[in-house]
């Protein structure tokens, strides 16, 4: 694939937008609707002893620290670099690994739908499988869906089933990875634009190549390929099936279908996480309000202020950043990276808001701590 097509523009990106905030909203209502089943389980449990944590007890859920946000932009550093020299070597069990991920991540996506099909049919018992585990019907059937998509995907390699891939990937990476506070939001998003900024626009004086764009367009061998070659299986086995693109990004091919416009993954989901941790945010202030029996703001802020919420102020900085980075791309007619657009467009008009209504410094460190703390100690 030719780079250059990727960052032209046309109505794709209007595609790309749409689905883009959809994958955000539907994963950050994804995450907070895992915080109350969670919060119920827990009642449910309240006679036993429990952790005065207020974040999820659910141990799949990962919460990145501050030590985790600094090192990461050097962990995906180094990832890159490992794809940009060895990817010939490791290309196979790269896709291996990315269609185990995608097809967890996409029977995640699916497991809604699943049980709202199997409710009528079947009470919600879950099926041992021994040292597999239990599962329900619903997530046997989301599964075996994802599968089957995985499958179809790799015998054909068609671009629609790949973003569907991506997106259940930025989905259950938004559900189940947190943000504690706006402190490690802060450090996080700081460390990755710069770290989008040096490999796409500097990585080429180093490298003699844009290392960016270069590993997210380049696609990798099909596994069946190179097993019917390695077991000498003939000629005719495994090798009509086309070359993958990896589900690392989402592809949207234009009206003429000359180019595909192309947003990352990371794109989404780093965004996304702070809009995951503002609407947390958002049901907890509400909480915490009508549980005060809704006492006022501060009194320089005006009512209309106050109603205003951080998640829709967040949510318009990152379709304003996206339309941004659209129009750089369109104006240089090369490759954008988007969180140089993304980052400072979500993140000042949140900073800026929480400062004027007197949340900054309880939102900058670990927020939801201290009340469930006192509400758990309440309860006991």
């Amino acid at each position: 694939s030719n780079s250059r097509a990727y960052s032209l523009v046309d109505s794709s990106q209007v595609s790309t937008f749409l689905i883009s905030i959809l994958l955000i909203v539907y994963g950050s209502f994804r995450s907070l609707n895992m915080d109350f089943e969670n919060q119920d389980k827990e009642k449910d449990n309240s006679s036993t002893a429990g952790s005065f944590n207020g974040n999820s007890t659910n141990n799949s859920i990962q919460t990145i620290d501050s030590t985790q946000a600094l090192f990461l932009p050097i962990g995906a550093s180094v990832s890159l670099l490992v794809m940009f020299f060895f990817f010939d070597s490791v290309q196979v069990v790269f896709t291996i690994c990315t269609a185990v991920l995608a097809t967890i991540a996409f029977a995640f996506l699916l497991l809604p739908m699943c049980q709202y099909l199997t409710r009528p049919c079947s009470p919600q018992n879950k099926i041992s499988f021994g040292c597999c585990g239990r599962f329900t019907a619903a997530e046997l059937l989301s599964f075996s869906l994802s599968v089957m998509l995985v499958l179809i995907w790799v015998l054909t390699g068609h671009w629609l089933l790949m973003d569907a891939l991506a997106m259940g990937l930025c989905v259950a990476m938004i559900a189940f990875v947190r943000l504690p506070s706006l402190k490690v939001s802060c450090l996080l998003l700081s460390g990755l634009l710069i770290y989008d900024v040096f490999w796409v626009f500097f990585s080429a004086y180093i490298f003699n190549s844009n290392v960016m764009v270069k590993v997210a367009t380049q696609p990798a061998d099909n596994p069946l390929d190179v097993l019917s070659r390695k077991l000498h299986l003939g000629p005719n086995v495994g090798r009509d099936v086309p070359r993958l693109s990896l589900p690392g990004k989402l592809v949207f091919p234009s009206s003429t279908g000359s180019h595909f416009s192309m947003l990352g993954i990371g794109d989404i989901v780093m965004p996304g996480l702070l809009l995951c941790f503002v609407l947390r945010y958002d049901n907890y202030k509400k909480q915490a309000n009508s549980d005060s029996c809704g006492a006022p703001g501060p009194g320089n802020i005006s009512g209309r202020m106050q109603k205003v919420s951080y998640f829709h102020c967040t949510l318009i900085g990152y379709f304003v950043g996206l339309l941004t980075a659209t129009v750089a791309s369109r104006i240089h007619r090369a490759a954008q990276p988007a969180l140089l657009y993304l980052v400072p467009f979500t993140l000042l008009p949140l900073l800026t808001m929480a400062y004027l209504k007197g949340d900054l410094r309880r939102m900058w460190s670990e927020p939801f701590h201290s009340k469930s703390s006192s509400s758990r100690f309440l309860e006991v």
